[in-house]
């Protein structure tokens, strides 16, 4: 594995990643298997044409038994083997019913993709991949981390650095699953750590992913970089498909996040969705400070993870906020962040007690 940041070469070893995020550790370090690997190894009875609730419940109920799998897999070492209809293959058959009545995301349009219907987000029936390649901008950890940029998005921030790709500003290229799968094998045979599914957003082609899984064999670990604002039913279907989530924490409050990112109900789907990836998973947040928004979203936020994911979750408390898009619509967001408001916010994650921050 080739790697050009001195930082990434030995975080693996460092504490505060092996305490947050030890089984991602061992599947980068071939000690472990990928969940998408084992939950292909996971019988399931279903039919296609099974009522959706029922397919939902047998789904739900196969989860503990996916635990014990993944247990014995992870003891014994040994390469899973796949089944001939598995837990994976009933995740992709809800996918697809989710794109007939499209609520991948919290704004839950209730188009029909697969006709062709568009609705907030504006995806369509396949990826619009934007760029594929081993990232060296990520955590350390993750670096170098396969990541792949899809058109579209679920929420509007008025502020968004990669506004062309979530906002439709640029066309990608129309790639299926079967073709992003080639994609998948070319990055880990790069080197890469992991595949970093990312936007955009990754929520609104969810269905796309995991149909782009059914082709991949390698064993790398996935990661869901997303800003959190998914349904429960996207939630589930993550669950023993996603290693690592990378999930935002933008707003400590619906107001914000209503009038900059046009996210109503943000703070329930956001903290319910860290919730469940805490348990089916292992999480790094990052927390992009806003200018002007240190007392109404990072103390609260940073409160929030303290006392729910406990004080040694990783987070990344990022200070790189730059006015990009319609930014300057908001007086307090057309500007960078003060020196002050950096040591602020520094202060609040030392005073609310996180203790495993991401150095930089």
């Amino acid at each position: 594995m080739w790697l050009t940041r001195p930082d990434a070469r030995g975080i693996l070893g460092d504490p505060g990643v092996v305490r947050a995020l030890p089984r991602y550790v061992d599947v980068v370090r071939k000690k472990k298997h990928a969940k998408h690997l084992i939950d292909k190894a996971v019988e399931a009875e279903f039919g296609r044409r099974d009522p959706v609730e029922t397919l939902w419940e047998t789904h739900d109920s196969l989860l503990t038994e996916y635990k014990d799998v993944q247990d014995s897999y992870d003891t014994s070492g040994k390469k899973p083997k796949k089944v001939k209809t598995s837990w994976y293959d009933l995740k992709v058959l809800l996918g697809h019913h989710l794109m007939k009545e499209c609520r991948f995301c919290e704004h839950g349009c209730g188009v029909n993709r697969l006709r062709g219907e568009k609705g907030y987000c504006r995806t369509g029936r396949n990826f619009s991949l934007h760029s594929a390649f081993p990232h060296m901008g990520e955590e350390p950890e993750l670096v170098p981390s396969g990541t792949v940029f899809t058109g579209g998005c679920s929420i509007r921030c008025i502020h968004c650095q990669n506004w062309d790709i979530s906002q439709w500003g640029s066309s990608g290229a129309s790639v299926t699953p079967e073709l992003m799968a080639v994609q998948v094998k070319d990055l880990a045979d790069k080197g890469c750590r992991n595949l970093n599914m990312v936007g955009g957003d990754p929520t609104p082609v969810t269905w796309q992913w995991l149909e782009t899984f059914r082709h991949v064999d390698t064993d790398i670990a996935t990661v869901w970089n997303s800003n959190s604002y998914y349904s429960m039913e996207v939630s589930r279907l993550l669950a023993g498909f996603i290693d690592v989530y990378l999930l935002d924490f933008k707003y400590g409050n619906d107001e914000c996040a209503e009038g900059i990112s046009d996210a109503p109900g943000y703070w329930e789907a956001c903290t319910r969705n860290h919730l469940m990836a805490h348990e089916h998973g292992e999480l790094i947040i990052r927390v992009l400070v806003l200018p002007g928004h240190n007392e109404c979203c990072t103390q609260p936020i940073l409160q929030w993870i303290h006392d729910n994911l406990g004080p040694c979750t990783r987070v990344n408390l990022m200070f790189q906020y730059r006015p990009e898009w319609r930014a300057r619509e908001r007086p307090e967001l057309s500007r960078r962040l003060t020196s002050e408001e950096i040591e602020e916010a520094r202060k609040i994650a030392a005073d609310v007690g996180l203790k495993n921050l991401v150095r930089g």
